[in-house]
């Protein structure tokens, strides 16, 4: 388990310099896929809770120093996030497509829906999405879209990401 957290943690910290550097450039009306997010949900479904809820923690972190976000706002969504998508494992048959396309859908309108909630109570310290602004829309298909590509490198990666039990 140590080991893919680990190599989980290292996976989403990369993806999240990717994608705030290079993704930067071609972002489509500034707004990009959160593909440090759909690291962390490929390693929870594959892993389970405990794993999740790890590296959801500690890639959170780490993306809270990168970013200007509040620290620990980060690691407060990736953690259940991670927890949750950790709750599939063994449930359901993951597939090529449509499974992590649903899987990081679900998991972009979770951090939305987190988000909005900590902005009600936090105030305009925590930027909230707009669902009727298409910055919402946007990155959820972004994130669609690119999930079976990026879960097709992930499991070429399993070796590194999943752990000795499963």
């Amino acid at each position: 388990m140590i080991r893919s957290v680990i190599w989980t943690v290292i996976f989403c910290v990369a993806f999240a310099i990717l994608q705030s550097t290079l993704l930067g450039k071609i972002a489509i009306l500034n707004v990009m896929p959160d593909l440090a997010l759909c690291v962390l949900v490929f390693s929870s479904y594959v892993n389970g809770t405990m794993t999740g809820q790890i590296s959801g923690f500690l890639s959170g972190l780490f993306i809270d120093f990168l970013s200007t976000a509040p620290i620990g706002m980060s690691s407060l969504i990736r953690t259940l996030i991670g927890a949750l998508a950790g709750l599939f494992k063994d449930s359901l048959f993951l597939g090529y497509v449509i499974m992590p396309i649903i899987l990081c859908a679900i998991a972009t309108i979770l951090k939305a829906l987190m988000m909005f909630v900590l902005h009600l109570i936090m105030g305009s310290v925590i930027p909230a999405y707009s669902f009727i602004n298409t910055d919402f829309w946007i990155e959820l298909g972004l994130n669609s879209i690119c999930a079976p590509l990026l879960f097709l490198i992930l499991r070429n990666c399993k070796f590194m990401l999943i752990g000795r039990g499963q």
